[in-house]
């Protein structure tokens, strides 16, 4: 013998408070996402397939447009930079990608190379952070605070005979 039971179904809008907590927890959590960004200049590869030797800097002008930077030693190059970085949250942003078009013109300004530089060809620069010693010596907080006091000249002895160690009125 079977017994049925009724079962009381629940109304159709308990699960709702349920998806809005879920959905409130979600949202700080996804603000937590990377951060692209890319900066500089876009390279497209049908432009840079169309750099060849002997165009002039003109025609490079015209396919590429103006250079981010330009070679002043050494002879006459364009340079074209592309950065990507990368930032999580608050932390600081970190260097994921970077790019550089060098096209090298000859005395004749016309193209001789073009050269194409990523992350592994770039040169770490440490950086000298520590400061540059100043004239003088180096005195401590009291130093600075007392040394003006025995510097007056009313605490001198001008041998007018005022008071012991030069101090008038004593």
């Amino acid at each position: 013998m079977v017994i049925l039971r009724k079962v009381k179904l629940a109304p159709a809008w308990a699960p709702l408070p349920l998806l809005a907590a879920l959905l409130m927890g979600a949202a700080p959590i996804s603000g937590c996402g990377a951060q692209i960004d890319r900066h500089g200049h876009v390279f497209i590869d049908v432009d840079l397939d169309q750099i060849q030797p002997g165009m002039s800097k003109e025609e490079v002008k015209t396919v590429l447009g103006s250079p981010d930077t330009k070679s002043t030693i050494g002879g006459d190059a364009f340079y074209y930079i592309s950065t990507t970085t990368k930032t999580i949250a608050f932390l600081k942003p970190r260097e994921i990608d970077r790019q550089v078009v060098a096209v090298y013109f000859d005395g004749t300004e016309t193209v001789r190379k073009v050269a194409h530089y990523g992350m592994k060809d770039g040169i770490v620069v440490d950086y000298y952070s520590g400061e540059t010693p100043a004239r003088g010596k180096d005195v401590s907080l009291l130093e600075q605070i007392f040394g003006n006091i025995a510097n007056r000249s009313m605490f001198k002895d001008a041998g007018g005979g005022s008071g012991p160690a030069g101090i008038p009125g004593i």
